[in-house]
């Protein structure tokens, strides 16, 4: 198993790719800290864990919450022991309008969802993974956060900014052997995906991959039990898509 005698503490693992990948590392032999906002989603991929077979506690954080990320990590600590494994996987999309109707407040909350919050996880996670000289840090940005698009400033800045903030972790923390890599989801069916579209998806969320087909939460777990395992133990401070070819195509004018 890849990821034997590992802890994985993921957020955003109650649903949708968080999900994906909590269930995924825990069959390849990790322990896993299943941390959400929503409690109820946790405990129910804590279980599903554990049905399985494999070890996992739930973890409730809202991570717009300064105190909830510390709060995590040393609960964590506390439950199963360490963390080989940060993966920031909790998110929201934010308001869906142009720039200027975005309120403070809603901008305030999507900075601090995903950009503060991912930030203040490894504050917290990365001392104890500089202790054991061992870590993996997987951030999860988003084609948004590659290519602009109307009606998203504020989720764009926040995924944009997420990709700076693993580059500088890589740089920073190579010495004490801690990798940090960013992975980019495309159009992936998720609880958020279906919030911004409906319970129809829209056509254009398949013909725009060259694969032609939308993403399942299974398809970026996979990618990313590469970037956190042994397997990718040279790999630091990549951006590494999972969208179906679609940032390989037409960017327009």
């Amino acid at each position: 198993m890849k990821l034997a005698d590992r802890v994985a503490l993921i957020t955003g693992a109650g649903s949708g790719i968080g999900r994906g990948s909590a269930l995924l590392f825990a069959k390849e032999g990790a322990r896993i800290a299943v941390v959400d906002m929503d409690e109820q989603s946790a405990a129910e991929t804590a279980r599903m864990i554990t049905q399985a077979g494999g070890i996992a506690t739930a973890i409730r954080a809202d991570l717009a919450i300064p105190d909830d990320a510390q709060r995590m990590v040393e609960a964590t600590i506390g439950r199963l022991g360490a963390i080989d494994i940060l993966y920031n996987n909790a998110a929201t999309e934010g308001p869906i309008c142009f720039a200027a109707q975005i309120t403070l407040e809603q901008f305030d909350y999507v900075m601090n969802v995903n950009l503060r919050g991912t930030w203040l996880a490894m504050k917290y996670a990365l001392p104890i993974m500089m202790e054991r000289r061992r870590g993996s840090i997987l951030n999860v940005s988003s084609l948004a956060g590659l290519r602009a698009t109307p009606g998203g400033a504020a989720y764009c800045a926040s995924k944009f900014a997420v990709i700076g903030l693993t580059q500088a972790i890589a740089i920073e923390y190579g010495k004490y052997n801690i990798r940090a890599n960013c992975i980019i989801p495309g159009w992936i069916e998720t609880p958020m995906v279906h919030r911004l579209f409906g319970p129809a998806l829209p056509e254009s969320s398949v013909t725009a991959a060259p694969l032609r087909r939308i993403g399942q939460p299974e398809d970026v777990a996979r990618a990313a039990l590469f970037l956190v395992s042994d397997d990718a133990d040279y790999v630091t401070g990549t951006i590494f898509t999972v969208d179906g070819g679609i940032n390989a195509g037409d960017r327009g004018p």
